[in-house]
């Protein structure tokens, strides 16, 4: 199979004129019909619209054609159509994503891997599940519960999120502090390679020789191979839950106070925040009846009843000694999810109160809360937009999320700009870009400011090992170094200028 005239000018996003353009997307489908049903290939525009961007709506771009593999043999075929044709690849799960990682090429096939949604196994025993990338998040544990079992990372799309896309990003949720990120609660990953070859990554044992490969693959988002199968593990329902939910006068003091807890020695089950902009929004959303005032902490411990209520003293002393003007605590299962639901419907709840909004995903030390959220502040007075804040409190993940209007002139590119001086006040504090969202195309410019020049070749090396065409997912996570040159970034790292050596990428 010849590679396709043109496609690499398409590829990078530089089409050709329409005809030549369409005359490139009936060709792939072609192909791809040749080794796949043809009810998995779509290739008219109107077909096309729905996934022409994930959550990061700003960006938009149809694909020349998007596949729906039913099962492996189908990835591994659609792949060598691609390899051969040269036609990148961009995977995509549900769409949920956040930093445009999904976002399609204008020459490249969108690997849309929905209809692979089986839970193949679950081994009670070993407290496992075999599952296929396209499994919604919450559909495990609902699987499970029968058992005494759930999945803990739950991010707040977990009713929507897939498996897949999760491992990609390396997404957290609510209760991350305590039960980890998706890579702290995965066994093994299955992927597919761009020259068609399956290996697994990790082991259902708990150890696994060699290089830690099932850690690369988290967080890769699909620029190294295309995930196919992924063994979770699963974990006891705790046996006792409550949340603590406190008032504050002032976003520094709630800060404090999340600092003095994660001191005392205890670890919370979650631990989250909410500004007062977010609260008013949630409230307005639903029937939560959180208190009006500047912020609010939500704090849950769990374990058994005794456990539990030991620390609930200790954590309530400390809320009420940092300044909170009212400390609530749950009496019962409904009411634990009640107060719950409104951390979870945070990004909802703002989409009513702005015709657009950009949420960001830096992670800081949490001892430079209190100063960052006030940086936040001064940074959201300087650009005229406004921002209200909800973030994973416990191990720094902000999501700060910037309020404007994309149908006014500018704004959009306002909102971006006041996104990436955030980030950057993140990594200035000895934090990182991204937590759990991913770079995608949203912080190419940003890792320029957090990564040195070495370390950004030893991404393209990794890259190079998986994928040397560039086939998965180009132009996406790892900026190239003469980017990073353009945007100036080097001078954050003492004047290092690009090595002759690594000038190739």
């Amino acid at each position: 199979m010849t590679p396709l005239p043109g496609i690499r000018d398409a590829s990078k996003n530089r089409p050709p004129d329409a005809a030549s353009l369409n005359r490139l997307r009936a060709e792939v489908g072609e192909r791809l019909r040749a080794v796949i049903p043809a009810t998995g290939v779509l290739t008219e525009l109107e077909q096309l619209r729905p996934f022409e961007c994930d959550g990061l709506s700003a960006h938009r771009q149809p694909p020349l054609a998007v596949a729906m593999p039913a099962n492996v043999d189908q990835v591994q075929a659609v792949l060598k159509v691609c390899r051969e044709a040269g036609v990148p690849v961009v995977t995509r799960g549900a769409g949920t994503g956040l930093s445009g990682g999904a976002l399609p090429l204008a020459g490249g096939v969108l690997l849309n891997m929905s209809r692979m949604n089986d839970i193949i196994s679950i081994d009670q025993d070993n407290r496992l599940a075999r599952v296929q990338p396209g499994v919604r998040n919450l559909q495990i544990s609902e699987a499970v519960r029968h058992l005494g079992l759930y999945y803990a990372p739950d991010p707040s799309s977990q009713i929507a999120c897939s498996i897949g896309g999760n491992v990609a990003e390396n997404a957290g949720g609510v209760h991350c502090l305590k039960y980890g990120l998706t890579v702290h609660n995965v066994a093994a990953v299955d992927v597919v390679t761009i020259d068609g070859e399956r290996l697994t990554f990790g082991s259902e044992a708990f150890d696994a020789p060699g290089f830690d490969l099932l850690a690369l693959i988290h967080g890769s988002e699909g620029l190294l191979a295309v995930i196919v199968e992924v063994v979770v593990r699963l974990l006891p329902v705790p046996r006792h839950a409550q949340v603590v939910m406190a008032a504050f006068p002032d976003v520094g003091s709630a800060g404090h106070a999340v600092a003095r807890i994660i001191g005392s020695g205890i670890l919370p089950a979650g631990l989250e925040m909410m500004d007062h902009g977010c609260i008013l929004a949630v409230n307005d959303y639903l029937d939560v009846g959180y208190p009006e005032c500047e912020a609010v902490v939500l704090c849950e411990v769990d374990g058994t009843a005794e456990e539990v209520a030991d620390q609930l003293v200790q954590v309530r002393d400390v809320l009420l000694a940092g300044g909170a003007t009212e400390v609530r605590e749950s009496r019962s299962e409904a009411e634990r999810l009640a107060l719950w639901s409104g951390r979870k419907a945070a990004f909802p709840a703002v989409g009513r109160i702005a015709s657009d909004y950009y949420c960001m995903d830096g992670t800081i030390p949490r001892r430079h809360l209190a100063d960052v959220l006030a940086e936040i502040q001064r940074l959201a007075n300087t650009y005229g937009l406004r921002v209200v804040n909800v973030f994973h409190a416990g191990d720094g993940n902000m999501h700060p999320l910037i309020l404007y209007d994309a149908n006014l002139a500018g704004q959009t590119e306002t909102a971006e700009a006041l996104g990436a001086a955030i980030l950057e006040a993140c990594v200035a504090v000895g934090g990182t870009v991204t937590g759990e969202h991913g770079v995608g195309v949203e912080k190419l410019d940003t890792m320029c400011v957090q990564f040195s020049t070495i370390e950004l070749a030893q991404f393209h090396a990794l890259k190079a090992a998986f994928d040397p065409e560039a086939i998965l997912n180009p132009g996406k996570a790892v900026p190239t170094l003469a980017r990073c040159a353009e945007f100036g970034a080097m001078h954050v790292h003492g004047g290092r200028l690009p090595h002759p050596e690594l000038e190739r990428f």
